[in-house]
């Protein structure tokens, strides 16, 4: 069980979905467009940092082609790649969904969900309002530049790898093996799990 958490509508450029078009995506899920499997990470260090994971997680829900299945605990960590105490620490949980969309779609749904909560990118590693990322998504391996899948960076965080494993202890990154293992190989220091916060999953 979560706790309930009450809030506004979240995602200021999603409208209400027609009840007509979740069923054609509640249809799709089950005998269309044969859905895949996709692992979001989320992570916020600026503002009401739990306030805009869970609006992520709405937003996520609110897309068409989009269901979400599962969300992790929330983990508190030490920014990534910068000078301890420069930074805010971060709130991160990972996502599980299953959608109809094509990956490139996914990765434009995640950057405007960012967008939507004033996602500045002036500098690599800066502090953020949110963080959208694809993890991975069904099988897929790719080294588009665009979108590089898995992500290239995953199977080496704990902020990313700890909160899957919790959500999906079988879980495997592709071309990397499985999450249980990667975690075990890599540091958890800075890396805290969160007991009293938690996300709600979308009703």
């Amino acid at each position: 069980m979560t706790r309930p958490f009450t809030q506004g509508h979240s995602d200021p450029t999603v409208q209400p979905v027609p009840a007509s078009v979740l069923e054609q995506v509640d249809a799709a899920d089950t005998t269309l467009s044969n859905p895949k499997w996709a692992v979001i990470s989320i992570g916020a260090n600026l503002g009401n940092r739990l306030e805009t994971l869970q609006g992520a997680v709405d937003a996520l829900e609110d897309t068409p082609g989009v269901r979400v299945k599962a969300v992790s605990p929330v983990y508190e960590t030490e920014p990534w790649g910068v000078e301890p105490g420069s930074q805010p620490s971060y709130f991160n949980a990972v996502v599980l969904l299953k959608t109809t969309l094509p990956p490139s779609s996914l990765l434009e749904r995640a950057h405007a969900v960012e967008e939507a909560f004033h996602r500045v990118r002036d500098e690599r590693w800066g502090p953020r309002t949110l963080d959208v990322d694809i993890v991975a998504y069904a099988g897929v391996t790719s080294d588009d530049p665009h979108l590089t899948l898995p992500h290239p960076r995953a199977h080496e965080r704990a902020f990313v790898l700890a909160p899957w494993h919790d959500v999906d202890p079988e879980a495997q990154l592709p071309g990397r093996g499985t999450v249980a293992d990667l975690l075990a190989a890599v540091t958890r220091e800075g890396v805290e799990a969160r007991a009293d916060l938690e996300l709600r999953l979308p009703e």
